[in-house]
C-alpha cells in the first residue's frame, strides 16, 4: 500500500485504513500471495490467498460441529472416594436455568455458543457466492460487517481459559477426567485461529465490490480495534 494515487475522502473511495493505528492508505490491486502492510505499524492490512474463501466457508462449518459437539457431549468427570459425575455444558446451564440465574445462563450460552455460530453462518452467507464466482446474495455487505463486529464478543476461547483455570485449582481436591467437549472447545481454537489467518477483511471488501454489492464505502470502518 502507498499514500499515493487517485481517492475520495468524503466517500472512502479508493482507501483502506489500517485495523489498528487507524492510518489510511491508498488501495492498490494485489495478486495472490502478495501482502499488503500499515506503512506506520506494519499490521498486515491485506493477503489475498487462492482458494481462501473455500477454506474460510470449510471452517466455519467446522467451527459449527465442534460448537455443538462442546454443547452435549461430557465435559469432565469429577470422581472422589468411588463417587463420580460427569456432565455437559447443556446439562450444567439447565441445572442453573431457574429463577434469577436465567439471564447468567442465557448469556453464558449466547457469548459461548451463540454468537460464535451466528458469525459463522454471517461468513457463510457472504463467502459461498464469491467462492463460486456468482454474484453475492443480498445484503452480503451487512452480513459480513456484522459477522466482524461480533468478533470480539465471541467468548469461546475465554470460556476455555477460565475452565482451565478452574481446573487447576480443583485438581487436588478431586480427580477431574476431560470429556470430548473440552477437546473439541481447542479444536475449536485451532479452528478459530486457521480461519482469522485465511481471512482478509479487505479481500472480502474488493470481492463485494466488484461483484456489484453495495458497501457503502464502509469498509475502512468496518474492522474492530484489538
Amino acid at each position: 500500500m502507498t499514500q499515493e494515487g487517485k481517492y475520495d475522502l468524503t466517500t472512502g473511495e479508493g482507501l483502506i485504513a489500517c485495523p489498528r493505528c487507524d492510518a489510511l492508505h491508498v488501495e492498490e490491486e494485489l495478486r495472490d500471495g502478495e501482502t499488503a502492510r500499515c506503512i506506520r505499524c506494519d499490521t498486515v492490512l491485506a493477503k489475498p490467498q487462492a482458494g481462501a474463501f473455500v477454506q474460510i466457508i470449510a471452517l466455519s462449518f467446522a467451527s459449527i460441529v465442534l460448537l455443538m459437539a462442546a454443547v452435549f457431549f461430557p465435559f469432565l468427570e469429577i470422581s472422589r472416594m468411588g463417587f463420580g459425575n460427569a456432565t455437559s455444558l447443556f446439562g450444567v446451564a439447565m441445572a442453573f436455568a431457574d429463577g434469577v440465574m436465567m439471564p447468567l445462563v442465557m448469556a453464558i450460552l449466547a457469548g459461548v455458543v451463540g454468537l460464535p455460530v451466528v458469525r459463522a453462518l454471517l461468513l457463510v452467507y457472504t463467502l459461498t457466492p464469491l467462492a463460486k464466482d456468482q454474484p453475492p446474495y443480498r445484503h452480503a455487505a451487512t452480513a459480513f460487517r456484522w459477522s466482524e463486529e461480533l468478533r470480539p464478543w465471541s467468548m469461546a476461547e475465554i470460556f476455555v481459559i477460565g475452565t482451565v483455570v478452574a481446573l487447576v485449582k480443583i485438581g487436588g481436591m478431586a480427580n477431574i477426567h476431560l470429556g470430548p467437549a473440552f477437546w473439541s472447545f481447542c479444536a475449536l481454537l485451532l479452528v478459530n485461529l486457521a480461519s482469522h489467518s485465511f481471512m482478509s477483511q479487505a479481500t472480502v471488501w474488493d470481492s463485494l465490490e466488484d461483484a456489484g454489492a453495495p458497501t457503502d464505502g464502509r469498509e475502512m470502518a468496518s474492522a474492530p480495534r484489538p
